[in-house]
């Protein structure tokens, strides 16, 4: 997992300033009491005229972008993908417009390289038979262990992490965050296409990411002690080289004294990223301060999760949960969780963040936008030019963080889509 930074101000390659100084590896909860938040943003690479994701991107880009943001833009598992890093917040608005100016950042090192970013759970057009893995011993080592299903690996999530108070008590407190899961996926549901195929569901990416080991919801450890026999026994094993390799939707973070949300799909609407982070930072708060139910067993709390995974994937916030008391509509599962945490809000400063949730259901996920922008395009330009509309919508609201208008931008370029093809053409250094 990438290490959290701290560092001032991004520092563009027009406008050249003194380098960043991140310190690496400080722990997230000596910036205050706890309940500190970080983010980690996968984005996709694609053409900035046909919106194809490149199969190879040379190393002179990701040497710029690091350069630019001060290590807070890395490389990920597959090269079409840049992962973007905050700092340690205490103030979610801090962490927007941090989040908010790499974005741009990253936008400006991709316009001179001839690319884009696109900030969704997977790509519309993106094929994974032709993507390229990035050259480091890590990947290497995952993709020697899952083979094909490492390559089809071509996805980007959202990672949200909350430093706890007790480091010690992050075990237990994943038990009783499992419920709350499938809400988070539903609110950043933005996977409805793969490889060039309408899937039929609002979230694809978690239903191709449960190819690998080790996904899905954690278990149900009764507290540390048993969560780190397990890790022990695994790594004794050579089942993994340690517990980075568990890959769970949620996970105690390995590196911090955190608890790592996964779940989400990458949000193309930056606001919905920073929505997601709060709910998630005052769940966190409410769920170490207060005492669990009684009416709710661990085990009825992760069969019901499991189905509400499927149903988020499948409906995005158009859909009802299960809970012991029957369905339960995704909006006024929210309007309780809401109600439960409004304290934690209070005291965590991030109410209105917090709120914004309420957008996410009212005007629907990105998936939703894609989906319209699909219908609308395909009745009159067909599957391909579609396609090729949903990329740009999706590159266009990436870099300007809002709801972008898809008949005001300009034409893509002509011919069929290419998808995983290298940029030719450029000079790279």
């Amino acid at each position: 997992m990438t290490k959290f930074l701290i560092a001032p101000k991004l520092r563009r390659q027009a406008k050249p300033r003194r380098a960043l100084r991140p310190l690496a590896g400080t722990p997230i909860a000596t910036a205050t009491n706890g309940f500190t938040v970080g983010l980690e943003e996968e984005l996709f690479l694609a053409d900035a005229h046909t919106f194809a994701a490149p199969s190879h991107v040379p190393e002179a880009f990701f040497a710029r972008v690091a350069e630019a943001t001060g290590d807070r833009a890395k490389p990920e598992f597959l090269q079409a993908q840049v992962e973007l890093v905050s700092g340690i917040h205490c103030d979610l608005q801090e962490a927007r417009r941090e989040m908010a100016e790499l974005r741009e950042t990253v936008s400006e090192v991709a316009a001179e390289h001839g690319l884009v970013i696109i900030a969704a759970g997977t790509h519309p057009t993106a094929d994974w038979r032709r993507a390229e893995q990035t050259d480091a011993p890590r990947y290497d080592q995952v993709m020697d262990q899952l083979q094909m299903i490492g390559r089809r690996d071509m996805m980007s999530g959202l990672h949200v992490h909350v430093a706890l108070p007790d480091p010690g008590r992050r075990v237990e407190v994943m038990a009783r965050m499992v419920p709350y899961v499938p809400l988070f996926l539903a609110l950043s549901t933005s996977s409805p296409f793969w490889s060039g195929i309408r899937t039929g569901l609002k979230g694809y990416r978690l239903a191709a990411y449960s190819e690998l080991p080790r996904t899905g919801l954690p278990m149900p450890f009764a507290d540390e002690t048993e969560y780190r026999t397990y890790v022990d026994a695994m790594t004794r094993a050579g089942a993994i080289p340690n517990a980075t390799y568990l890959w769970w939707t949620l996970r105690p973070s390995e590196s911090h004294p955190t608890l790592e949300l996964r779940a989400p799909d990458s949000c193309t609407r930056l606001d919905d990223a920073i929505a997601i982070a709060a709910l998630y930072r005052v769940l966190a708060r409410r769920l170490y301060t207060c005492a669990p139910r009684a009416d709710v067993t661990p085990t009825l709390a992760s069969a019901f999760a499991a189905e509400n995974m499927w149903r988020a994937q499948r409906y995005g916030v158009q859909t009802s949960f299960v809970t012991v008391d029957g369905a339960e509509p995704v909006g006024a599962f929210l309007e309780r969780v809401l109600h439960e945490t409004a304290e934690d809000a209070e005291i965590l400063g991030c109410r209105d963040e917090v709120e914004l949730c309420r957008t996410i259901v009212t005007e629907g996920t990105s998936a939703d936008a894609q989906l319209a922008t699909y219908e609308r395009h395909a009745e009159t330009g067909g599957h391909r030019d579609a396609l090729r509309a949903v990329a740009r919508f999706l590159a266009e609201e990436t870099r300007n963080g809002h709801r972008a208008d898809i008949d005001s931008l300009p034409a893509v370029a002509s011919g069929s889509i290419r998808p995983h093809t290298s940029v030719p053409g450029r000079d790279w250094s």
